[in-house]
């Protein structure tokens, strides 16, 4: 049991690691945070993932239900940045580092 917790946990923080680093630009946060993006990325990505292709074990269902994991932890840097870090996604303000608090 608790080496499934433990498992969890390096893959939602590998899927939060992935996402930062899909989304151009620096995005400082915990090492906590990266793990509940991840954990809620792939808790989301593979539930729509088994709606859309099944919960066969195939190669494709798991792929997609990753590639899902890793979009949807994106999405959330990305609305993490947004609204609470108040930068842009795109453009030369998006490479900027934080200001303030948020660092």
């Amino acid at each position: 049991m608790l080496w499934a917790i433990i498992q969890a946990l390096i893959i939602a923080f590998v899927i939060g690691a992935l996402a930062r680093w899909a989304v151009p630009g620096p995005d400082p946060m915990p090492i906590w945070m990266t793990t509940l993006f991840g954990l809620v990325g792939s808790t989301v990505g593979s539930g729509i993932a088994v709606a859309a292709f099944g919960r066969g074990a195939d190669s494709g269902t798991i792929f997609s239900a990753w590639l899902l994991s890793i979009l949807v932890a994106s999405l959330l840097v990305i609305a993490y940045r947004r609204f609470v870090q108040h930068r842009p996604i795109t453009g030369p303000d998006a490479h900027r580092p934080p200001e303030g608090r948020h660092q």
